[in-house]
């Protein structure tokens, strides 16, 4: 068996290629000063443990003893985990992007000895197939160009380096902020809408949580009900889509179909995280029941399944299980039938769509098409006991499953998308009784404090006890927001105190000092052919749309200038752009939202932990406020420095009070509820 340098790297992915007859190299400075001594090319190889395609083109080619021959002879092979270092994969994938007009994983990318770009593209087959050139052709190409053409070589690096330079430098908009942009944004976004199933355009479909945020922004501005409408047809058609699963819980990726039905079965962590939020705040709005009890499931499969024993959420599950994607979540007819018995066979699989011929590959991802009044009226029994019996069969099946192969689990744990579920797990805590979410939570907080912050700085991921790299922007606004969200649901100080620090380094390693914005890597990162700034959402929020939403929050509980006049000035670099792509900057818009309306600042003056304050704190969380921050102060304790809004605060008659501040006013305190709901929802 062939054992290659990732042998001693810690990364799952990397690991899946260490026995690779592929002569792989970690990214390192010893890789590129090979690369520079023999005069080869560098092959850059991105992808990540769950991606189909990667496991696909690493089956075909990587695994090829005549393939690999190639590679070794002509290249020096460097292979990176996307999850580990979105830093390369961010720089590289603009390249490959603007050499092909597209891009994705598995990532090709070619190099020159000093790490410039000058040709690539994304998965390429083991052999001349469908137009496309197989991976042996493109190789010996490009290995015919970098030593026969060199001055072709040098014109595509040229040219590749200047549109990155151009990338990363933005002109603020000289133009007033206008709530107007706000409004525009949302109407854009509505003519990508799917009314017939919900969600935008139609196949491949992503969950895209950053829109319907904003949609329920705009919602609640402007009193259209049409934006919740859309909202709340899009996350019901995914809670009863085979985008979900119904047995376990949580979300897969996306789905390849326009009726979310047949997903791409990967679950992601920050897919699961993000949909928390979205499901919570809806409910908040709409009180439907379903979206609840996704919010239930999914956080129960978090826990169960995503959770290390140290507190940490690790990052993926696989699409495959034994080499067939999405075998661990589909079923025979037979199969349903033989575990839950006839007659609760025969209902589930009219509810949940189990047939002979099944739904996807001759076999069946399960999907409701029936209510249970329905189910129950077809088969004339009683609503509670079709609800009982298909329950039953949901939780025999799971047992069931469970003895199954489970996909392959990615068990690095990954600071920024961590921070994510700190704000899932918040938003989540506010509607369901159960302490789960916020008490694990607080055990995430521990872990990425205990284990991810050394020497004053945060880490990116760990693994195998061990953690390591520099933190990028992502890992500091994401974790910093996921503190201050917690804070917000349980009023523990020590989170906003952590979030205030975090985003003091976040402004030390990260701003630009001289044209604004942040940088993805920080001052005492390694040194890359391109320092990017990222505003462009993804399937992730932008890390500059996040840090301005939270400096603008901070600047509320502090009263620091410097917090307020960053995010005035990430504003204003991306006021023009997101007018322009609000697709590419709903969460960007989102702060523009808060900045301009101001939020509405609650003080709670009592004891954090009595029953009237926490009833309180419990019918404020029942409100959908996406513009507010919350704090609490004991009666007669000094305010302290930290938040100049606490001083001067009393309680009523020895009741719990409730003073509510906006743009620059304070309403008399009030102790009863419904005075205190007109108050905060003028």
């Amino acid at each position: 068996m062939h054992t290659n340098r990732l042998i001693h790297e810690t990364s799952p992915y990397l690991l899946q290629h260490a026995h690779n007859p592929v002569d792989w190299h970690p990214w390192s400075t010893e890789a590129f000063r090979k690369a520079k001594s023999e005069n080869k090319p560098v092959l850059l190889s991105i992808g990540y443990s769950a991606c189909h395609w990667c496991h696909v083109m690493e089956k075909e080619s990587f695994e090829s003893e005549e393939i690999a021959a190639v590679m070794n002879e002509n290249f020096v092979s460097i292979k990176v985990d996307r999850e580990e270092r979105p830093d390369l994969d961010d720089i590289y994938m603009n390249a490959v992007q603007m050499l092909t007009g597209r891009g994705g994983w598995p990532m090709t990318v070619f190099l020159t000895p000093e790490g410039k770009p000058f040709f690539g593209g994304t998965y390429f087959p083991p052999e001349d197939r469908y137009g496309a050139p197989g991976f042996p052709r493109v190789l010996r190409a490009v290995a015919q160009a970098y030593r026969e053409r060199p001055h072709e070589v040098e014109k595509s690096v040229e040219q590749i380096l200047g549109v990155l330079k151009r990338l990363g430098s933005v002109e603020e908009s000289r133009r007033s902020f206008s709530p107007d942009i706000i409004a525009q944004s949302a109407e854009k976004l509505t003519e990508a809408y799917d009314p017939d199933h919900g969600g935008l355009g139609r196949a491949p479909k992503f969950p895209n949580v950053g829109v319907y945020e904003l949609f329920l922004r705009h919602w609640r501005k402007s009193k259209s009900p049409r934006f919740l409408e859309m909202v709340a047809h899009t996350l019901t058609s995914m809670a009863e889509g085979g985008i979900y699963d119904h047995l376990g819980g949580g979300f897969h990726r996306y789905s390849v179909d326009e009726k979310w039905l047949v997903p791409h079965f990967e679950k992601m962590l920050y897919d699961n995280a993000q949909l928390l939020r979205v499901y919570a705040q809806a409910y908040t709005i709409t009180l439907a029941a379903l979206f609840k009890r996704t919010v239930e499931e999914t956080v129960a499969y978090l826990l169960r399944e995503m959770r290390g024993p140290e507190g940490g959420f690790y990052s993926t599950q696989d699409a495959d299980s034994e080499g067939d994607e999405g075998k661990f979540f589909v079923w025979t007819e037979d199969e349903v039938t033989r575990i839950v018995g006839e007659e609760a066979g025969e209902i589930f699989c009219r509810v949940y769509d189990v047939t002979e011929l099944g739904n996807f590959e001759e076999k069946n991802i399960l999907h409701p098409t029936l209510t249970v009044e329905q189910a129950a009226k077809l088969f004339r029994k009683e609503g509670a006991q079709v609800k009982t019996l298909i329950a039953e069969a949901k939780a025999r099946l799971f047992v069931e499953r469970e003895k199954r192969v489970k996909p392959f689990r990615d068990e690095k744990v990954l600071t920024s998308w961590n921070g994510l579920m700190l704000s899932g797990l918040a938003e989540a805590g506010k509607i369901l009784a159960a302490p789960d979410c916020l008490g694990a939570a607080e055990k995430t907080v521990d872990f990425i404090f205990r284990r991810m912050f050394k020497d004053g700085l945060l880490l990116h991921t760990y693994k195998d006890g061990k953690a390591m790299l520099p933190g990028y922007l992502d890992d500091y606004a994401f974790v910093a927001t996921g503190l201050l969200d917690l804070y917000e649901a349980t009023l523990e100080r020590s989170n906003l105190e952590r979030s205030i620090e975090l985003a003091g380094i976040m402004i030390r390693e990260f701003w630009d000092d001289i044209d604004g914005g942040f940088f993805y890597t920080g001052k005492s990162h390694e040194k890359l052919i391109s320092r990017t700034k990222p505003a462009f959402d993804s399937s992730i929020p932008s890390g500059n749309s996040t840090a301005a939403q939270l400096l603008l929050r901070l600047h509320h509980y502090t009263g620091e200038e410097g917090f307020l006049k960053r995010a005035e000035k990430i504003l204003r670099l991306y006021y023009d752009a997101m007018e322009a792509q609000p697709f590419g900057f709903a969460h960007m818009v989102a702060a523009l939202d808060f900045y301009l309306e101001k939020p509405r600042e609650i003080v709670l003056v009592g004891d954090k932990n009595g029953a009237g304050e926490q009833e309180l704190l419990r019918k404020i969380h029942s409100l959908y406020l996406p513009n507010k921050t919350i704090q609490i102060v004991a009666p007669g304790a000094p305010a302290g420095k930290l938040s100049p809004l606490l001083q001067g605060k009393t309680q009523r008659d020895g009741k719990p009070t409730v003073y509510v501040c906006h743009n620059f006013t304070c309403s008399a305190p009030v102790t009863e509820w419904e005075e205190l709901k007109m108050l905060l929802q003028s």
